[in-house]
């Protein structure tokens, strides 16, 4: 059987809703919804760019801790509140991703956990 590691970035949701940040089954990674939230603080407020931008860089740690890179991304989900924001965000995602390349898919979607959270990113990574 393949080892299943499970990666917790420690928040109290993580067991009352039943996941994990980060989950790696042999050399397939996946990482959760991730919105622009540190701690406690929601960082770029109103700036979907920024919002963006702090999410890859959250994913990329998170998948350091499961021995992946944003190199090996295959794949991005990204969920937004308002489609007329995706220049914005996928500035943010070329910047990260331009010579990357994952597939990706954008949807607008009618609202995220928190009104101020106005991207959520998914990423799939394979090792």
């Amino acid at each position: 059987m393949t080892e299943r590691i499970l990666i917790s970035s420690g928040t109290p949701w993580e067991d009352s809703v039943g996941y994990s940040r980060v989950i790696r089954v042999g050399n397939l990674v996946e990482v959760s919804g991730t919105t622009a939230v540190d701690g406690s603080q929601l960082i770029g407020e109103g700036d979907p760019y920024e919002q963006a931008r702090f999410i890859l860089v959250k994913i990329g740690k998170s998948l350091e801790q499961a021995g992946a890179s944003l190199a090996q991304v295959v794949r991005t989900r990204i969920y937004v509140t308002d489609i007329n924001n995706w220049p914005h965000i996928a500035k943010a995602h070329g910047e990260v991703f331009g010579t990357i390349k994952p597939a990706s898919s954008m949807v607008e979607v009618s609202r995220l956990i928190d009104p101020n959270m106005l991207v959520e990113i998914e990423a799939t990574a394979i090792v």
